[in-house]
């Protein structure tokens, strides 16, 4: 009999650094941390070399990298003799195409053409060539095609490879490329072919919505479950298919009614997960801004705007900077997408409107979630209409154009496709990395407009899960977090702290002038999140920093981009940096990381057992039971020293740890009270009850956390009493035992949470 999904552990897994069989050598270290199940990024077979396997290239076997599939079976097979399961990252949008050769289905429809026998696997433009060729902008200008050779069956340019059509090989390469069923472009043309993962060429989009297709493509996973080899999946961007919710339906019935399902669903702010869903729940991103939310004193939001504004960032303007850049995103860096909608709406309708493009683009700015066809939000798209008219009565006509060709599928399916990949392009790839105001709010999932969560809304939010989603994911780090858990808890702790912070800023760009102030403020949160406790900055952390920095400025597409690097600005800012580290900033770095890190500490250890104990079924990034200092990505896949967890868990001392351990253990006690246990509030009287957030899962387990904690320490918690349920309790964490009405000065001592188990039935 399985075991139900208490927990998960997520590991990287990658062929150059960490295989099944390294997962397979964790299994006792897991399981002795508590853990249920084992969590796998995708493991099917990427493109050679992949960092992170989101790039598949051949979806029907096991990554030979990784192990292949008798790696997997070994895996499998070593977890259920240990009671535990594993849990499988899939990615049914795409697959790589960034080296044709390495994918057997493009490879042949490259070949082929329209007569491939993949031809309908892929989601291709075959209307934007006059000649009915795939574009494929692949190459620095369109001046590239005549360097192009022929090399036996293929055409070569540097690393790309491209394969020949039977019976044209003859010829110099520009000659043979013309006769080819694609036609190779330079990138600048903002022309694709094909329907990308959001703007990567080099990952392209498959017809999930055919039957044969999605058949083909989980022949693998398929064989996963037949053969009991996992228990669950995790779903990669959903909301990049045709239809989503005909995809899950189909994966459920795949899979059988037991199988666990997440989806990397991104909900907005104010957006309730599609109650229809065949699915256990999202992968957390919702709770994870619930719960990094709480720890924000919205008593220091002032200050931080003011200090933003100051840098050149007027947080008010926020929403209208997003229109904007959500504007850009859909006329310029998906460009080519805007173009294929507008094909379609001609096709269905008939009628075309010189300002379609302009009424597509603007509609989407007042579309606030990813995609908006879920059956649940069947109102958004005519309050979304009725909106932009109202701003701007001009675009009345084309807007009547598209919602003439809504009715159709194409259309219709491309506007919600879009407006996905118009939303993460300019939110989280962009506006993210601009505002400034306080940057641990900037996360995936999140709204930097909202300053933190109060415990009201945490406590419903809870609650509301605990009904109708009580085995959805919940997280704090993940492969695709800004920041890692420990970096986001320091830096929210400044908001107990703007005036402090404020001065030492305006201090510190006297002492070393950054660039440019707005991404200087940005940058200086950053380098506080991770600088270290004893002010030592080594290589390692210089060259992470370093990184950073030039992806973060990138991104925000201000003063410099992925696509037109100002290498002046750009050296302006290594200069700045290195100076900011190795000058006398660094020492009053080191000065406020001393003052502020035992609250940043004790705020990251209150997220941790929260996201461990409210409802939902707690997932562990790899690493993430020590202290970690991760930013973005690939900072956040970097090895993982299991030597030195090993070492920490044998010795039961690491305070983070002590809570993750106690935590997920408590869970495998008692599944019931976690899988079905409900979530009731509990509230404290007294002059500091505002500081603490407690709950009750089932009868039997009871959690409480401090929170803002600067000011704590300097009041104390006074008269400040918690009223425990009736019976025995018992501190897991430190086994000290409780009843009745307690001061919580009692409860806390030594730790600034609480893990209460009720020991007398």
């Amino acid at each position: 009999m399985r075991r139900p999904v208490l927990s998960t552990y997520r590991l990287q897994m990658r062929g150059d650094g960490f295989t099944l069989a390294d997962a397979l050598e964790l299994l006792d270290y897991l399981d002795e941390l508590g853990v249920t199940h084992v969590y796998l990024s995708p493991i099917l077979t990427p493109v050679t070399g992949s960092t992170h396997g989101y790039d598949v290239t051949d979806p029907t076997a096991v990554s030979a990298e990784l192990g292949g599939p008798d790696a997997l079976a070994a895996l499998s097979r070593a977890a259920r003799e240990r009671g535990m399961g594993l849990v499988v990252d899939i990615v049914p949008n795409h697959v790589g195409v960034e080296q044709p050769a390495l994918n057997p289905w493009w490879w042949d429809v490259l070949k082929h053409g329209r007569q491939s026998q993949f031809a309908d696997f892929f989601d291709i433009d075959w209307s934007l060539d006059p000649d009915g060729r795939i574009v494929l902008p692949v190459l620095g200008s369109d001046d590239d095609v005549d360097a192009l050779r022929v090399d036996g069956d293929a055409l070569t340019l540097g690393d790309l490879r491209f394969p020949i059509a039977p019976g044209t090989a003859a010829g110099s390469g520009a000659e043979v490329h013309g006769r080819q069923h694609y036609r190779l472009v330079g990138w600048r043309n903002n022309v694709c072919g094909y329907r990308r993962f959001f703007s990567i060429t080099s990952l392209a989009g498959l017809r999930q919505e055919d039957r044969k297709v999605f058949d083909a493509s989980h022949v693998e996973v398929k064989r996963w479950f037949d053969e009991a080899l996992v228990d669950g999946v995790r779903i990669d961007h959903p909301d990049g298919l045709a239809d989503p919710v005909g995809y899950l339906r189909w994966l459920r019935e795949l899979t059988g009614p037991q199988a666990y399902i997440v989806i990397e669903k991104i909900l907005g702010v104010d957006e309730a997960l599609e109650p229809s869903l065949p699915v256990d729940g999202t992968t957390g991103y919702d709770v994870l801004r619930e719960i990094g939310g709480l720890f924000v004193d919205p008593a220091g939001a002032a200050t931080l705007t003011e200090l933003s504004a100051s840098a050149g960032f007027e947080h008010t303007e926020a929403p209208r900077l997003e229109a904007e850049l959500k504007l850009a995103a859909a006329t310029e860096t998906l460009a080519a997408e805007l173009a294929r909608l507008r094909r379609a709406v001609v096709a269905a309708t008939g009628h075309d409107h010189p300002r379609l493009p302009d009424a597509i683009a603007a509609l989407l700015t007042h579309i606030d979630v990813y995609r908006c066809d879920y059956p649940g939000l069947a109102a958004m798209l005519s309050a979304a209409i009725a909106e932009t008219v109202a701003a701007e009565p001009e675009l009345a006509a084309p807007l009547q154009v598209l919602a003439a060709a809504l009715g159709f599928e194409e259309p219709a399916t491309r506007l919600q496709q879009l407006c996905g990949a118009v939303t993460a392009k300019a939110v989280e790839d962009c506006l993210f990395y601009r505002d400034n105001r306080l940057v641990s709010l900037n996360e995936v999932g999140g709204s930097p407009l909202r300053f933190g969560v109060s415990a009201a809304e945490f406590h419903h939010s809870a609650a509301v899960r605990a009904q109708r989603w009580p085995t959805a994911m919940t997280t704090l780090t993940t492969h695709d977090t800004k920041r890692g858990e420990d970096v986001r808890a320091r830096i929210g702790v400044l908001s107990q702290v703007p005036g402090l912070f404020a001065e030492l800023v305006a201090g510190w760009e006297q002492a070393v002038p950054s660039p440019a102030p707005d991404s200087g403020l940005f940058l200086w949160q950053n380098i506080f999140g991770v600088w270290p406790v004893d002010g030592t900055v080594d290589a390692e952390l210089r060259s992470r920093l370093h990184g950073y920095a030039e992806k973060a400025l990138r991104e925000a597409q201000v003063h410099t981009s992925w696509n037109e690097p100002d290498e002046a600005f750009e050296s302006a800012t290594h200069d700045w940096l290195d100076a900011a580290l190795d000058g006398p900033v660094a020492a009053e770095l080191t000065a406020l990381v001393a003052r502020l890190d035992r609250y940043a500490r004790d705020d990251a250890l209150a997220q941790k057992l929260l996201a461990l104990t409210v409802p939902g079924v707690p997932d562990v990034y790899q690493g993430t039971e020590l202290w970690e200092d991760s930013l973005v990505d690939p900072d956040n896949r970097r090895p993982v020293d299991y030597g030195v967890r090993r070492a920490a868990l044998a010795a039961g001392e690491h305070p983070k740890l002590q809570v993750v351990r106690s935590a997920l253990r408590l869970r495998r006690d008692r599944p019931e009270t976690f899988l079905a246990g409900g979530y009731t509030p509990v509230l404290a009287t007294g002059t500091a009850a505002q500081h603490l957030v407690a709950f009750l899962r089932g009868t039997d387990v009871l959690v409480a956390v401090s929170r803002w904690t600067v000011a704590l320490s300097e009041s104390g918690w006074q008269d400040t009493e918690l009223a425990l349920p009736p019976g025995n309790w018992v501190d897991r964490l430190t086994g000290a035992g409780h009843c009745g009405v307690i001061p919580v000065s009692q409860l806390f001592t030594g730790n600034p949470v609480a893990l209460l188990e009720r020991t007398d039935g």
